[in-house]
């Protein structure tokens, strides 16, 4: 069991978060109107106090804390980890963002009685208060005496505190009806009044808006935190920490791209070359933002270079990297900027379409960039950095690297940092670049199919076509044809089996067995409209699998019937992908049972 505390956007972050998972989990608001559907969990709502707290977590054998409130709501924060050191309960912080601002007209402030005192003293008499309907009781010394406008939602809750604190009805400015920017148009402050909301609270805009118009900002800072929090700022940091705490909450847990251990690596390795730290935990940020962390396996520090190495956590996906150990070697080299080479076991890039030059080690663009941003926070001179990968070139037989001309070892991979169990992400994105990689060798005609057996038939038809017109779509048909579509493809052949047919012609674009059957009815009804004989009704009934439909049905109902499946298959498929495109439909044996081209 675990209690979050939300009411916030890392709430809903946090309850999309658990929902992935097989446990339960309790959500908690202040009031009933945050209420959030939760498919595993349960909201409930209203104050709590240390003694509730406690009773709630006995009671419900809550094994950790998600502390996803507002980064102000300072007594919450300290209650709970009153009640975590009480009943030797972990707590994970759901955090917000802070982007650093340079702005050179912010005053910082240690609560709000210092920001009152500061802005008398600074001779601030109009005021634009961005700091919510709770801080109206805080800043009462203030407003009484100096004109002040606040800015609040426009709900009858936060129309009553205002006027129970007295504070003028005609100074109250809503959410909806302005902007910041109109309401300094309007009201023309000396300054602004804000609190370091991170960014889901709008901190950047706010500031923005007064640097436009060259006013003062007062920002009071955020509350400290516990130490024992266990502080995350994002969802794939959260769940991670959600694994290690409670293992058995998620059936399949989450990993490290390659790209994601060489960023971890390298970083460690300049860190212990510019300091000497061999440090063992490293902290790194992936595409989107998140800050996460990764354990450091060894360090190796030399005259002006030094070698960090991880050992990849691919969790539950099965990765063929996994558990490997990842090397970066970090130079400082006499050029302006970062150089990138390939070591033991990386792989060269020899055809076009990844975004790479031919003869490049094969670490793609997101990774150089992951890489190239944590390093230069570090340190603004030349670096040479050569990423190895032990045992790469045997483990890259396994992989799909051949088929996009990637020879000699595994690829730097990873367009999100996380690896998800069984990766749909990552197989979608193995698919885009052999599109790219088919397009930038001259394919004409690209020829997606689902698995090895159907590639052998299909290359039987098309033996003139190269490798790398041939790619797999396993069962996500639909989103192939979408990256088809997206990467602009001018010709596409479908080559399906039987089996996959029957359910696509029905409309199921994604045809894993775990997410739809065979609807006997459905081929029941199709074999009626295409005028087949009673007998396929009899056939279709007993059916056990549906690629024993080829040799059950007589000749001529599987010359009425087989066409008109792979036309439902195409209709289905052309409303995705608008370029010209072609099916084949074939039996188990290789049998070409329907074609709408050839």
């Amino acid at each position: 069991m675990i209690l979050v505390f939300g009411g916030t956007t890392e709430g809903r972050i946090s309850v999309k978060t658990l929902d992935e998972g097989v446990g339960h989990y309790f959500y908690s608001t202040r009031g009933d109107l945050q209420k959030i559907e939760c498919a595993h969990g349960q909201h409930i709502h209203g104050a709590m106090t240390h003694s509730d707290i406690v009773g709630f977590c006995s009671a419900n054998a809550i094994r950790l804390i998600i502390d996803a409130a507002h980064p102000f709501a300072s007594s919450l924060h300290s209650t709970v980890d009153k009640v975590s050191r009480e009943l030797g309960i972990p707590v994970i912080r759901f955090e917000r963002r802070y982007p650093y601002v340079g702005y050179e007209n912010i005053v910082w402030c240690d609560g709000f009685e210092e920001a009152v005192k500061v802005m008398e003293n600074a001779g601030t008499e109009r005021l634009l208060a961005l700091t919510g309907v709770q801080t109206i009781r805080n800043l009462k010394p203030y407003w009484s005496k100096h004109e002040t406008w606040f800015r609040i939602l426009q709900r009858d809750e936060s129309v009553r505190i205002a006027t129970e604190e007295g504070f003028p009805m005609d100074r109250l400015v809503y959410y909806d009806d302005c902007s910041v920017d109109s309401l300094i148009q309007t009201i023309q402050p000396d300054a602004v009044l804000t609190k370091e909301s991170g960014e889901t609270g709008g901190f950047l805009e706010k500031i923005e808006a007064a640097e436009r118009y060259g006013i003062k900002v007062f920002v009071v800072k955020r509350p400290q935190l516990s130490d024992d929090f266990i502080v995350v700022d994002g969802r794939h940091g959260l769940r991670r920490e959600i694994e290690g705490l409670l293992p058995d909450f998620y059936s399949l847990h989450t990993g490290f791209t390659t790209g994601s251990c060489a960023t971890a690596a390298a970083k460690a390795a300049l860190m212990a070359l510019l300091t000497g730290k061999k440090v063992r935990d490293i902290e790194f940020k992936i595409p989107e933002g998140e800050t996460l962390h990764m354990p450091v396996d060894s360090i190796t520090v030399g005259k002006a270079f030094a070698v960090a190495g991880v050992i990849k956590d691919a969790g539950d996906d099965p990765d063929v990297t996994d558990k490997s150990l990842i090397s970066v070697k970090v130079s400082f080299a006499e050029h302006d900027g970062i150089r990138f080479f390939g070591g033991e076991g990386i792989g060269t890039v020899t055809l076009p379409g990844l975004g790479l030059p031919v003869g490049e080690a094969a670490i793609n663009p997101v990774p150089r960039s992951m890489m190239s941003s944590e390093l230069s926070a570090l340190y603004d001179g030349g670096l040479d950095v050569t990423v190895s990968l032990e045992g790469g070139e045997e483990l890259a037989e396994k992989t799909f690297n051949p088929r996009v001309g990637v020879v000699g070892g595994v690829s730097i991979i990873g367009t999100s940092g996380i690896v998800r169990p069984f990766s749909h992400e990552a197989f979608l994105e193995s698919i885009r670049r052999e599109v790219n990689v088919a397009l930038a060798n001259g394919c004409e005609m690209v020829v997606v199919n689902s698995g090895g057996k159907s590639e052998k038939y299909m290359k039987a038809i098309f033996p003139g076509l190269p490798q790398q017109a041939f790619i797999h779509y396993g069962n996500a048909i639909g989103e192939t044809m979408k990256i088809a579509e997206e990467c602009g493809v001018n010709h596409l052949v479908i080559g399906l089996m039987l089996g996959k047919a029957v359910k696509l012609a029905e409309g199921n674009m994604d045809t894993h067995s775990h997410k739809v059957t065979v609807n006997r009815n459905f081929l029941k009804s199709l074999a009626e409209e295409c005028g087949c004989s009673g007998d396929s009704k009899e056939v279709i009934s007993g059916l056990s699998l549906a690629r024993e439909l080829s040799s059950l049905l007589n000749d001529a109902d599987a010359a009425r019937f087989f066409p008109e499946l792979l036309r439902r298959c195409l209709l289905h498929c052309s409303e995705i992908f608008k370029g010209n495109l072609d099916a084949v439909l074939i039996a188990d044996d290789g049998k070409i049972l329907s074609k709408t081209w050839l």
